[in-house]
């Protein structure tokens, strides 16, 4: 569909990359309370802030993330459990962190610590493309994992255009345990039947059906904005249904503006949803606003990354289905979750062990049905995943590529921070012009440049 101004999966490689040989991919996740892995003693939110380094030597694993949602601490405590089932002596320290700003905000800020600190977890959830890299790499806090990715097969299991992306200067430095998609449109069934609706596929649409859910009293759209986050995801995916992509990959490499008449489209658009998005977006989180599309009186779709799908899922909910974001169709925002292994690891075998795990065909293919996501890997056994991930499987092998922004897929953690709050402008002052100007700051604060 968009073969003319699109880019292949093997082009995307180059989309954000640092330098000839990487490029980018990312992930996602919000927030609830974390729950204990096989295995592992049961950190508390606190425990997991505020304990120090396990002693090097102990028979232990301790692995930061941000996965403290439904779905998400399903799917973890299954990879952990692959990995018990041959380190059964070990201790899993599930150092699981909620909250902060953007994905896994309060996390991040604690691994900073550790790390700048000398005192590194064993491995680390982290997103792939600039994130890992400007993050982590370039500053010399990772281990090049060329051994692992030998002894585990790993070159043979993963996409060529995957291997490029997870590695840096031709060595990768994490291993990808997903692949997600950021620009889904989760709708109820039972709420578009109420007015006789088809499934919107542009934003057109989407503002016709919204204007007959609204006169029924139901909210159309799905936000959690009570701090940045939610509504850069939303943006990102309204920015990609007005822009080309290779409109949408000139915003970070600076050949286009993001004073560009699109962008405004686009922030126009989304200014205009808040209308018909449930009344209290500004006071709901990112953690509670599933709770809030199930219930009875809840709003009709939501714009959100397939983690959803497992999110749902966990919670018995089956009255809803999928289609691409408005405008999107042909379209895949692409994002993956990865772990790495810092230098200094405490308890280095256990990590090696524990990473093995995540690359491995029996923890992808326990990790990623329950996570809702699609596996990295090319050998997956299709008959564990559902109607929704072998679509999704599907899409990837088809669909033009582009990276998350608010995933760290498409800059760098700076950016996406700024990005985050000049949205949340819109959300809170509804003055897309203000937010525009403050997306072009942080373009120029991010240095963007042909």
């Amino acid at each position: 569909m968009y073969a003319s101004e699109g880019i292949s999966r093997r082009s995307f490689l180059r989309l954000v990359g640092v330098g000839a040989t990487m490029s980018v991919l990312a992930a996602c996740a919000p927030a609830a309370a974390p729950a204990a892995a096989p295995a592992a003693a049961e950190p508390t939110v606190a425990a997991a802030a505020e304990a120090a380094p396990a002693a090097a030597g102990d028979n232990q694993l301790e692995v930061f993330s941000w996965w403290t949602s439904g779905g998400e601490v399903e799917a973890l405590n299954a990879l952990y459990a692959v990995f018990t089932a041959s380190n059964p002596d070990t201790e899993i320290i599930n150092a699981a962190l909620v909250g902060g700003a953007g994905q896994g905000g309060n996390m991040k800020a604690l691994l900073e610590t550790r790390m700048q600190g000398g005192q590194p977890p064993d491995s680390f959830q982290v997103h792939l493309g600039r994130e890992l890299i400007d993050s982590h790499v370039i500053p010399g806090r990772m281990e090049e994992l060329d051994f692992l990715y030998d002894e585990a097969g790993l070159n043979d299991v993963f996409p060529a255009d995957l291997l490029t992306i997870t590695s840096y200067d031709g060595h990768p430095m994490s291993v990808p345990v997903n692949i997600h998609r950021s620009n889904v449109f989760w709708y109820r069934t039972d709420k578009l039947e109420l007015v006789g609706a088809e499934v919107p596929k542009t934003w057109d649409e989407f503002f016709v059906v919204a204007e007959q859910l609204k006169a029924i009293g139901v909210p159309a759209l799905a936000i959690a904005e009570i701090e940045p986050n939610f509504c850069g995801h939303v943006f990102e995916c309204v920015l990609n249904g007005v822009m080309t992509p290779e409109e949408y990959r000139g915003l970070f490499d600076g050949t286009v503006g993001w004073d560009h008449e699109k962008v405004t489209q686009a922030l126009e658009i989304l200014n205009k949803a808040f209308d018909y998005a449930n009344p209290d977006y500004l006071s709901t989180s990112w953690g509670d606003i599933n709770d809030r599309y199930v219930a009875d009186d809840g709003p009709a779709t939501m714009i959100m990354g397939d983690w959803t799908h497992g999110v749902l899922k966990s919670k018995g909910f089956t009255n809803y289905h999928w289609a691409a974001a408005p405008d999107t169709d042909g379209k895949f925002i692409v994002l993956s979750d990865s772990f790495g292994l810092p230098k200094g690891a405490p308890h280095r075998d256990n990590a090696i062990a524990f990473l093995k795990a995540c690359g491995s065909k029996e923890g992808q293919d326990a990790f990623n049905p329950l996570k809702g996501s699609i596996p990295a890997r090319t050998d997956a056994d299709p008959a564990v995943y559902d109607e929704y991930q072998l679509e999704a499987i599907e899409a990837f092998k088809t669909n033009t590529l582009v990276p998350s922004i608010q995933h760290g897929a498409a800059a760098k953690q700076s950016f996406v921070l700024d990005y985050a709050i000049a949205i949340n402008i819109l959300a809170t002052n509804r003055d897309v012009a203000a937010t525009q100007a403050a997306l072009v700051q942080a373009a120029t604060d991010a240095e963007f440049s042909a």
